[in-house]
């Protein structure tokens, strides 16, 4: 019987300890994701959750993105790779011009324009 309360008090520690590391693991961030509209909302919040966003709203008007996900499962940059891959700049990452292209017209927001293109202009 004593060992019977010994293990399950081990057992239980173990669980709590495991349930508090696992909180201590949970990031929440802002990033700059740049688009339009409604639609953009859509795409740019579904790229953050399939790249392992727990939570991921994208405000229009501010075009920030505030995200929270496990460390242990994913980054910010998995996150920001996963936008861009589906078209949109963030502040990190810029999409690639063929993704970009294939958004909805409504989608396609003025793009920033890269230093070295600058450079070549001038």
């Amino acid at each position: 019987m004593k060992s019977l309360i010994i293990f399950l008090a081990v057992l239980f520690g173990s669980l709590f300890t495991n349930v508090s590391n696992a909180q201590t693991a949970v990031k929440k961030e802002t990033i700059k994701v740049w688009g339009n509209c409604g639609s953009c909302k859509k795409h740019i919040e579904k790229a953050a959750i399939s790249a392992g966003a727990t939570t991921a709203i994208w405000n229009e008007d501010s075009k920030e993105l505030q995200l929270a996900y496990n460390t242990s499962k994913t980054s910010s940059t998995k996150i920001q790779q996963a936008i861009a891959n589906v078209g949109y700049d963030t502040q990190d990452i810029k999409g690639s011009n063929a993704a970009y292209i294939k958004l909805d017209k409504c989608c396609q927001y003025d793009r920033k324009e890269d230093a070295a293109a600058i450079d070549k202009k001038q």
